[in-house]
């Protein structure tokens, strides 16, 4: 269940940044580089060290600790998100010529982010072109609200989609991992536990 925490946490960070950068026009650097660059693991002897360790994913870890918790502790913004990247992550796995087509392309843009680095703005608008080419289409559009000033720039624009597509791999991860919507549900309490235990160990 742990394993299933991490992917989780890593979702939620990555929601957390697509929330933040339509509201405010910037994500926070680091756990959005943590997120960005998993898309670039391509295997991983262990869930964590996809995001490097479980350090690195302290925010998300902490928001999937309150998204679990109750109403009071919920963000029903992040939490609409999450389920539609969940819902997207179905259409895309159903789609083996959009999965092997996005595993190329994730191939060559990562020359480009050891290059110049995983959050560089040609890095991230190349993930947002993918999503927008390879992933949206295949569901019911993920509408983010935020600030229309920040929303209308191109550059946030793709940075949101570049997120997205972070927060889909990691959706893909879980449910790899054997996680279904019955986690939140039966097996709640016990990725409750894990999440705190994760959470003790950052």
């Amino acid at each position: 269940m742990k394993d299933r925490a991490i992917a989780l946490a890593a979702l939620l960070q990555a929601v957390e940044q697509v929330q933040l950068m339509a509201d405010q026009g910037q994500a926070q650097t680091e756990p959005l580089a943590t997120c960005i660059n998993s898309l670039f693991v391509f295997d991983a002897d262990q869930t964590e060290h996809i995001y490097g360790n479980r350090h690195q994913l302290k925010a998300g870890l902490k928001r999937l600790s309150n998204q679990l918790q109750g109403e009071s502790s919920r963000d029903n913004v992040i939490t609409r998100i999450a389920l539609n990247v969940l819902h997207l992550e179905r259409q895309f796995n159903r789609n083996p010529q959009a999965m092997q087509a996005v595993h190329a392309r994730l191939q060559e843009i990562k020359v480009q982010a050891e290059s110049s680095g995983a959050t560089h703005p040609d890095v991230l608008a190349a993930l947002g072109a993918l999503y927008a080419d390879k992933i949206s289409p295949l569901g019911p559009k993920i509408m983010v609200q935020g600030n229309p000033v920040y929303l209308a720039q191109a550059q946030v624009v793709a940075e949101v989609r570049a997120a997205l597509l972070a927060a889909v791999r990691a959706a893909v991860l879980w449910r790899q991992l054997g996680g279904s919507y019955w986690d939140f549900f039966l097996s709640r309490g016990r990725l409750t536990e894990a999440t705190r235990s994760l959470m003790g160990l950052v």
